[in-house]
């Protein structure tokens, strides 16, 4: 039976192209038809560059010609009914439920007897929870057939709002790993010469990026000029209050911000990192830290992050650390940097290991919850 499944999100990045693509190659032989949706193609919050050319499955913008954050919500919901309706999936993956765009498609799944699957990558410990916040959020969840979620915490969760175990599948979180071979971008010039530890996040409080610097500060008091460079890469509303933090430290020397960029103007700095550094209070998997494993580097990961269980192989591919322990990192990035352990190896660890998160994984992962909530349609 040929059976079309929609694969919602907010607006698609280069991950998101490099998962249906993964998608489509591993369900080439079952004959689906794969449509991808966005919400809009541009958003603020990522303001991604995505080539949407030459594409080898269907592809559809709600919105095409603006923004999602300047869009009416009510204009959107009706553009989206529209698609819906015209595109009529036997199937669809909604990324999440707590945008109305999204709640919106999972009764428009209800009403249509489609099966709904819930694309997931929350965990219990993201944020305070209140009893009437997860009643509701109980509720909402067990209107999904399956779901497809990142790891081992995610799954935890959803178990616990009430999802059977047997409905929920592993591969949500991947990027497109080949795009960040060594191989493949060892060659690009360096974007500094010193060594130096690599971050790349928003500019926003749950990123700790004042954690990280004063860390790093620290660090440098302790190795003096064997210390490594700094490079956080990335922009946002905190970037004046860290500017006069690393003037306040006089780190501009070695901590350096180039600001937002785009994938391909971040594969120099995954080629020539030492290691990757990611200190989010709250981080519900990241990303980025696929990409630093991709480029075969080792890592340094917050036990907060949603990532840190399946990613981080204490000892072999990096360390983890407590991202309210200052000491703990600084000593850390001075182990990392020192000859006490084998870069080469670790970053080769690390390469092998994020294989297993591949957009095959996701392609397998989807059609798994996609034939399970058609058999229990």
């Amino acid at each position: 039976m040929n059976i079309s499944v929609g694969i919602l999100f907010s607006n698609y990045g280069p991950y998101h192209l490099a998962r249906i693509e993964g998608l489509v190659d591993y369900s080439e032989k079952l004959q689906n038809q794969i449509v991808a949706i966005e919400l809009a193609r541009s958003e603020e919050q990522y303001p991604w560059n995505t080539k949407i050319d030459n594409l080898n499955f269907s592809f559809v913008s709600v919105i095409p010609d603006r923004s999602l954050e300047k869009t009416n919500i009510f204009y959107l919901l009706k553009k989206l009914n529209n698609v819906l309706n015209a595109v009529n999936p036997n199937a669809i993956a909604i990324a999440g439920y707590f945008q109305p765009a999204m709640l919106f498609t999972l009764i428009w799944c209800l009403l249509h007897r489609k099966s709904a699957i819930l694309l997931s990558e929350t965990t219990e410990n993201d944020v305070s929870r209140s009893w009437w916040r997860e009643a509701i959020k109980s509720w909402i969840v067990k209107k999904y057939k399956s779901a497809l979620v990142g790891g081992q915490p995610h799954k935890r969760y959803l178990i616990k709002l009430g999802m059977p175990p047997e409905a929920i599948f592993l591969g949500y979180d991947v990027v497109g790993n080949n795009a960040f071979s060594p191989d493949k971008i060892k060659h690009l010039p360096k974007p500094i010469e010193k060594p130096f530890f690599l971050a790349i996040n928003r500019f926003i409080p749950k990123k700790n990026l004042s954690f990280l610097i004063s860390s790093y500060a620290a660090y440098c008091q302790m190795l003096g000029d064997k210390a490594w460079d700094l490079v956080i890469c990335g922009d946002g509303q905190l970037r004046p209050q860290l500017e006069q933090q690393i003037g306040e430290l006089s780190l501009k020397n070695y901590i350096h911000l180039p600001g937002f960029l785009q994938q391909d103007q971040l594969f120099p700095y995954f080629a020539h990192a030492n290691c990757f550094i990611h200190a989010s209070i709250q981080e519900q998997w990241g990303l980025v830290v696929n990409e630093a494993m991709a480029a075969g580097k080792p890592i340094l990961v917050s036990n907060r992050c949603g990532c840190f269980e399946d990613l981080v192989l204490e000892g072999i591919n990096g360390f983890g650390f407590d991202p309210e322990n200052q000491n703990q990192l600084t000593q850390l990035m001075v182990k990392i940097s020192s000859d006490e352990v084998d870069l080469q190896a670790m970053g080769k660890a690390s390469l092998e290991h994020i294989q297993k998160f591949s957009p095959n994984y996701f392609g397998q992962g989807l059609m798994q919850a996609v034939e399970y909530a058609l058999m229990h349609c």
